[in-house]
């Protein structure tokens, strides 16, 4: 990413890394999208010396409604689902190296009395890493209660994956989250407008791009760090350089999949109205 100065109220674009699971054994259904902990050591690192400052999705969001500005070099690390390893191995380099993250968490998926019996594809966290998390600096944001896509879903059971997701995270905590995660990356109008109304502050999707504010706070791009992910393609990724070739498949299969899922919410709507 060139150097990029700030005129005339003009923000600069911030890479927003997604992880996922972070642990050396990960389950089938998370490996492609896990990182071993020494890999996520590694980026941390390069990030530190590569002067990089991490910010919270919270702070961020502040900055670009007109609050106290970013610092030099900013950089989010989000983690999605609320996986142990978040706590096991990612918390320790995070103090390390005094870093700040956001986890999103799916509330239905964590170990502890509103868990849903078989939901989770991998070792959750329990409230009291949550907890834990928290009390160290890391946001905790929401990502739904059972990790549905919420697109595909109808407006009373959409307002309750957004509403109890974050009802839950206020009473364990005893804080309301001010950021929330599109499971799947994939949100419509209506979704946004969920999340809005239920008093986040500002959403992230996927997109493999660099965020901007022209996105707005409900629509913010995110890149995507693989197992796959090598030290050299990452510091690329951080940096910002080549960030649409990388990823130039992926944006491909999303825009063919949106019109499959654009369809779908069409007739269920006409089946709904008897047509």
């Amino acid at each position: 990413m060139e150097e990029c100065v700030v005129t005339s109220g003009v923000e600069c674009p911030v890479p927003i890394l997604m992880y996922h699971a972070v642990t050396r054994s990960p389950a089938p259904a998370t490996r492609a999208l896990s990182v071993s902990p020494d890999a996520f050591a590694d980026h941390m690192r390069l990030l530190h010396e590569r002067g990089f400052t991490p910010v919270t999705t919270a702070r961020l969001g502040a900055a670009w409604r007109g609050g106290p500005p970013l610092p030099a070099r900013p950089v989010l690390i989000t983690f999605d689902d609320g996986y142990r390893g978040v706590h096991e191995h990612v918390l320790p380099v995070l103090r390390e190296l005094g870093f700040m993250a956001t986890v999103f968490v799916t509330t239905g998926w964590l170990r502890g009395p509103d868990e849903i019996d078989g939901a989770a594809l991998d070792t959750m966290l329990d409230w009291e890493e949550v907890s834990e998390l928290a009390a160290r600096g890391t946001e905790i944001g929401g990502h739904s209660h059972s990790h549905p896509q919420l697109d595909q879903l109808p407006a009373d059971e959409l307002c309750y994956e957004v509403e109890s997701c974050k009802e839950i995270i206020a009473e364990r905590l005893g804080s309301t989250p001010a950021s929330f995660a599109y499971p799947y990356g994939y949100s419509n109008r209506q979704v946004r407008q969920a999340v809005r109304a239920a008093g986040f502050a500002q959403s992230v999707a996927v997109g493999n791009e660099l965020a901007e504010p022209r996105q707005g706070p409900f629509a913010l791009r995110r890149v995507t760090v693989r197992r796959s992910t090598g030290l050299e393609e990452f510091a690329r990724l951080a940096e910002g350089r080549a960030v649409r070739l990388n990823f130039a498949a992926d944006r491909a299969l999303t825009k063919g999949y949106a019109l499959v899922r654009g369809s779908r919410r069409i007739m269920r709507k006409a089946a709904g109205a008897g047509f």
